[in-house]
């Protein structure tokens, strides 16, 4: 008699199960980090998975047993198209996966707010808190295109692709972007957490094994995205202060000029450091104004706090915007629309080149003819053009 085809199929993939055992060499760094928080992530991870697989092995168990029980080939099986409702069945059906949820959603609710990426950690490990007078090294992070920025601001060194920390000390990381969103992701340390442009975001980790790992970019970025990956090393305290004495010790200064150069597009960025950085150019880039000239989007808020800047400083404003790559640097660079209003001002002249107009009345529209029907309006409504400050003619 001649084996169902489901079983002579199973037959032949058993054969692959040797294969799995070469599996048996590989480390999965997600699940066995160096990190305390990564760690503590992993455990938020098998526990979810665990609680899911209470109900996933029973399905797929059944959907087996049902599938070989009532075959059409097994007449002794009980056929009852009559049967329409089990109350105890309904019970088990809806409650176990609702206590699944109710646990996995109270292990989640708490794993997420103790592993807030903002909240200071308070363990170096599952049996060592965070000493009392222990100091949290500062790290900036900025991700560039295509290639990762790291500042140590208390040493005052700055590294590209490469990242350094002392085992069992906390690290607060300040994260940003030069450009376009992206994602700081180094899994033996922590989980991902977004760099935007203009914006600040923070990350506290600590590192609990010396070695070498790797740090990737977690979210699609352009044509580089590929190959920006970066070099996590973790190094005992006092192996860290030599090595920060000699980077410091180096050559190579991070001044604006440096970091416009660097922040330009490039893909496999070798390794490097810088020995000096300038203090401010972490803020300058989370408030977009490296460049000379532009205002800060510091700046910008100020003054739109204080009521913004009269109709005449318009230009200016415009001429200080803090997009990277736009109106002042790229092909867009033709003046705004306050531009083609100005007095005497050629159309297509670079926002940059855009004085102050002498006369801001064309800014208001003066001189411009109304469409018929705004005539027709302010004959209806004689207060029309007091409201507007012109005639309507």
């Amino acid at each position: 008699m001649p084996s169902p085809p489901f079983l002579a199929r199973a037959a032949r993939f058993s054969v692959l199960l040797p294969i799995t055992a070469f599996l048996g060499g590989c480390h999965s760094v997600v699940l066995d980090p160096a990190g305390d928080v990564a760690r503590r992530q992993a455990e938020l991870v098998m526990i979810a998975t665990g609680l899911m697989l209470l109900i996933v092995i029973p399905v797929m168990v059944l959907i087996v047993l049902f599938a070989w029980r009532y075959r059409a080939t097994n007449e002794e099986a009980h056929y009852d198209p009559d049967w329409h409702h089990s109350t105890q069945l309904e019970l088990v059906i809806w409650s176990a996966p609702l206590l699944i949820i109710i646990a996995l959603g109270a292990v989640t609710w708490v794993g997420t707010h103790l592993l807030d990426p903002y909240r200071m950690i308070g363990h170096i490990d599952a049996t060592h808190d965070v000493p009392a007078n222990a100091k949290t090294l500062e790290v900036d992070v900025v991700a560039l295109d295509w290639k990762w920025l790291f500042i140590y601001p208390e040493q005052k060194i700055a590294t590209v692709n490469q990242l350094v920390l002392p085992t069992n000390r906390p690290v607060r990381f300040r994260i940003t972007s030069s450009s376009v969103m992206n994602s700081f992701y180094a899994p033996a340390l922590a989980g991902q957490i977004y760099a935007m442009p203009g914006m600040q975001t923070t990350l506290h980790a600590v590192l609990n094994r010396e070695g070498d790992y790797t740090g990737i970019s977690a979210n699609f970025s352009g044509a580089g995205f590929s190959h920006m990956h970066f070099a996590m090393k973790g190094v005992a305290p006092a192996a860290f202060d030599a090595w920060a004495v000699g980077a410091h010790a180096g050559q190579g200064n991070l001044d604006r000029a440096t970091y416009l150069a660097l922040a330009k597009p490039s893909e496999k960025e070798p390794e490097r450091t810088f020995a000096n950085v300038s203090p401010e150019l972490f803020d300058l880039v989370v408030n977009m104004c490296v460049e000379p000239g532009k205002m800060c989007a510091s700046q910008m808020m100020a003054l739109d706090a204080r009521g913004g800047t009269p109709i005449a400083e318009s230009a200016k404003v415009a001429a200080l915007s803090y997009d990277k790559l736009g109106r002042a640097n790229g092909p867009s660079a033709d003046a705004y629309t306050k531009a083609y209003c100005a007095q005497n001002t050629p159309v297509g002249v670079p926002l940059r080149e855009i004085a102050v107009p002498a006369n801001s009345s064309t800014l208001r529209g003066s001189g411009v003819t109304w469409p018929a029907a705004a005539v027709r309006a302010a004959a209806i409504f004689p207060g029309l053009s007091a409201k507007l400050g012109r005639p309507l003619s």
